[in-house]
């Protein structure tokens, strides 16, 4: 089944080129026939010259970075984008949310949803649609907020799992914490799963993990293709009986988001480290697993400066809520997907611990396994974790209290006013996600 992706303003169209690009090299390597053309069949369609071309709907309210994403992906010699399959105009939404839900998006609906349209006529079966965006911004959020409603209008029974970049904690805009907001309260209702990914995180990885000097927009967004990839491509699922699983999305979907109040996915992967010091080192995967786990308990995104403190309640006692650091992370469902060599005798026994999940929802079925034995990354051995937890708790709960703040003393709502959005829109979504906060907060309960 295939998938298309709908890529959303600049950081969305950026992120996407790149999980292209990291989805086909992956597929193209030697060696590897049956996962390659699962691969090809999920994210890419052949042309009658041959040329693979991206299942991908590019849109932007400038054409900029779209032009450089078709321009980058032709010069690569391997994959390109449609020629016809993008759309843009000459003048953006200015990093407001209102803007581009209230205005651009319904200007421009029908020739996105026509868009859309052919792209999915070239899928033989359609997994569902993949947007991916910032929050933080006008285009991204806003016209993709809008499209995501469009989607879900158009194609009810199809899968429809959000990738989100959350903006830096110091600001990128100042009405970042706004945008990110409305965003997300229209999101909750709209999509299956939301996957997030944080600039703030990704940066340290770069950093730290990557040995990289000078960091760039182009290495973060490498970095989350990366992780996307690891999720994305096929691999043997328990209902798969022996083949690649032909419906990622719903699968993914169905492990991970089982109850509509909890849809925020985060992702770990490990190893994480520079290319040139992959030769030098030796993977076992009782020692991944062993770091992946306590990442996951202690709510780390990187192996380096794991709290191995952090340890599951007995039992016997309560579990309280706490934003602190050092907290134990609790989950409501986590899929692990295993990539290499020797991926048949990885011991997983430790994610199916009951301590480590939710009272209410038997271990078994809150943990869910795929495997590959294909390797991904250039990696020997590679373990991804998605992950329904409070992983996400404290960044949403600081970015309500801040737009909350603002919202308070009336900064900037004349902005958002002017453009179609009332208070009482904002009250709306601050509601929404008090409650989003309150349900993952009672995951420890």
């Amino acid at each position: 089944m295939s998938v298309v992706t709908v890529q959303l303003g600049q950081c969305g169209n950026q992120v996407g080129r790149e999980l292209f690009d990291v989805m086909c090299s992956d597929a193209q390597d030697a060696g590897r026939k049956t996962h390659s053309t699962a691969g090809w069949e999920r994210f890419f369609r052949q042309t009658t010259q041959g040329d693979l071309e991206a299942r991908a709907v590019l849109i932007d309210m400038e054409p900029k970075v779209i032009n450089h994403s078709m321009s980058r992906a032709a010069k690569s010699g391997r994959w390109r984008y449609g020629e016809t399959s993008h759309f843009s105009q000459k003048q953006g939404s200015g990093n407001n949310w209102a803007n581009g839900y209230c205005v651009h998006g319904p200007r421009h609906r029908d020739a996105v949803e026509e868009l859309v349209r052919r792209e999915v006529e070239h899928c033989d079966m359609l997994a569902g649609f993949i947007p991916m965006m910032s929050v933080a911004g006008g285009t991204g959020s806003g016209v993709g907020t809008f499209v995501t409603q469009c989607l879900r209008d158009i194609y009810p029974s199809a899968f429809v799992l959000n990738h989100l970049t959350w903006p830096y904690g110091t600001g990128e805009v100042i009405v970042q914490n706004y945008n990110s907001v409305l965003t997300l309260a229209h999101l909750y209702q709209l999509s299956d799963a939301i996957l997030v990914h944080e600039n703030d995180i990704v940066h340290r990885i770069c950093s730290q993990l990557l040995k990289i000097k000078q960091i760039s927009f182009s290495d973060i967004n490498r970095v989350i293709a990366h992780q996307l990839g690891g999720v994305l491509q096929p691999a043997l699922t328990p209902d798969s009986c022996g083949a690649n699983s032909r419906n990622p999305l719903g699968e993914l979907v169905g492990a991970l988001a089982c109850h509509p109040e909890y849809k925020l996915l985060s992702v770990s992967t490990i190893p994480q480290m520079a290319s040139s010091s992959i030769a030098f080192s030796t993977f076992s995967w009782p020692a991944l697993l062993k770091h992946l786990r306590q990442m996951l308990i202690s709510n780390t995104k990187m192996e380096e400066g794991i709290d191995w403190q952090v340890h599951p309640p007995p039992a016997s006692a309560g579990r309280t809520r706490t934003l602190t650091a050092g907290s134990f992370n609790t989950s409501l469902a986590n899929l692990l997907i295993l990539r290499g060599k020797d991926v048949y005798s990885a011991e997983t026994g430790g994610f199916g611990d009951s301590a480590i999940y939710t009272s209410w929802l038997p271990p078994e079925e809150a943990f869910s396994l795929w495997k590959s034995p294909v390797p991904f990354n250039k990696y020997e051995k590679s373990a991804t974790l998605v992950s329904n937890s409070q992983a996400l708790l404290r960044p949403l709960d600081d970015m309500v209290r801040k737009a909350w703040n603002m919202f308070a003393s009336r900064a900037y709502i004349h902005q958002y006013v002017k453009f179609g959005i009332s208070e009482e829109d904002f009250l709306d979504s601050f509601t929404s996600l008090e409650q989003v906060i309150s349900s993952y907060t009672q995951l420890q309960c």
